[in-house]
């Protein structure tokens, strides 16, 4: 299993971005402990509906803050105050933004010393999103929205969720990866091409999907290193999904997997519900190609790259951005940013075209010319 030392990424461990780190119905049943960067965090929801990350031990004894379920103060139901949570053991509170705020047994002011780091958290189309950056800056971005979410019409996403032992570099290089899209998907590529502009990283290809004897349109959208969105279009069908990578430990990632698509109905009935699930569950199929493939290959340390192959040094260039200092990230989107056409098909058919930028405009992320 490879590390990111290993692919030679930067001095940073972990990416900076925005993470899936629960779906937001996890929620519903109280606090989570949770494990992502190498680390243990606690997440809860505040009295307000607002999510906080925190990290998760406790600096007056080191009790974990959201693994216990035996303490008396959990069993109640009194653990969360406001927007803030007491500790399991002594008591002590935690405001959302990691300070001790209250000592039950203390008048006194409250030990700086006792603060935890906070993480800043978004609750975004039933995901739970949190911004990571290894040296404590605030986020550089928003992440992503899709308008249809707010339109009833729209059956939402309920999350897949797996974890697989492999670095996610490796699922990251499909976006420059044309080639693999005949063998593992049955669709192989008629016209391929990569776009970069600064944080964000877009594939757009078409070709004839076997399975339903129909051409086969796909936008796909890395928002930074972790979350990415996309659109497909066949068969006048169109539906969008969410694939994002989080890191659970140095060359362990979980996945989390959803689609988004309309109903018949203006409120989706149980037949429109239904279709939905069948639409996720066969992305999910059609994507578990490769996640069966980075089970079990080997790291790809150094890809011998054909002339006519896609940019995976390219991609991989605008990937190590994320691992660097901020302030140096801009020296990898200089060397990256632009249009990357690999084997120079056509920019795309005119209809393709069309539906891409009604996308991309709501979306407010990047627009050609």
């Amino acid at each position: 299993m490879a590390k990111a030392a290993d692919y030679s990424l930067g001095p940073n461990t972990f990416p900076r971005g925005w993470f899936i780190v629960a779906e937001s119905s996890d929620l519903d049943s109280g606090p989570l402990a949770l494990h992502f960067f190498g680390q243990d965090l606690a997440l809860y929801r505040g009295e307000s509906g607002k999510p906080v990350l925190l990290d998760a031990y406790c600096k007056h004894m080191g009790t974990h803050l959201t693994a216990s379920d035996s303490a008396v103060i959990v069993k109640e139901g009194n653990q969360i105050e406001g927007d803030s949570i007491r500790c399991p053991y002594h008591g002590w509170r935690y405001a959302p933004d990691g300070t001790v705020d209250d000592i039950p047994y203390h008048d006194g002011p409250c030990p700086k010393s006792a603060s935890i780091r906070s993480y800043p958290v978004r609750d975004v189309m039933n995901c739970i999103m949190a911004w990571y950056d290894a040296d404590g800056g605030e986020p550089e971005y928003e992440p992503p929205f899709i308008k249809e979410w707010t339109d009833s019409q729209w059956v939402k996403w309920k999350l897949d969720v797996l974890e697989i032992e492999n670095h996610p570099i490796e699922m990251m290089d499909n976006m420059a990866d044309l080639h693999h899209l005949g063998p593992a998907h049955g669709a192989p590529c008629e016209f391929f091409e990569t776009e970069i502009h600064d944080h964000i990283y877009v594939q757009r290809q078409g070709g004839f999907l076997k399975l339903f004897n129909a051409m086969l349109y796909t936008f796909t959208c890395y928002i930074g290193p972790g979350i990415l969105i996309g659109k497909d279009f066949y068969n006048n069908m169109e539906y969008y999904h969410i694939i994002a990578y989080t890191p659970v430990d140095d060359g362990v990632v979980k996945i989390y997997h959803g689609a988004l698509s309309k109903g018949e109905n203006k409120i989706p009935d149980d037949q429109d519900i239904e279709m939905a699930r069948q639409i996720q569950a066969g992305a999910l199929e059609a994507l578990s190609a490769d996640f069966s493939i980075w089970k079990n290959k080997k790291p790809a340390l150094n890809i011998i790259t054909l002339p006519n192959e896609g940019p995976f040094a390219t991609g991989r260039s605008w990937y190590k951005q994320f691992f660097e200092k901020t302030e140096k990230a801009n020296e990898y989107q200089q060397q990256v940013n632009g249009l990357h056409n690999a084997n120079n098909f056509p920019t795309v058919i005119d209809e393709y075209m069309q539906w891409e930028e009604s996308w991309l405009s709501p979306l407010a992320l990047l627009k050609k010319g």
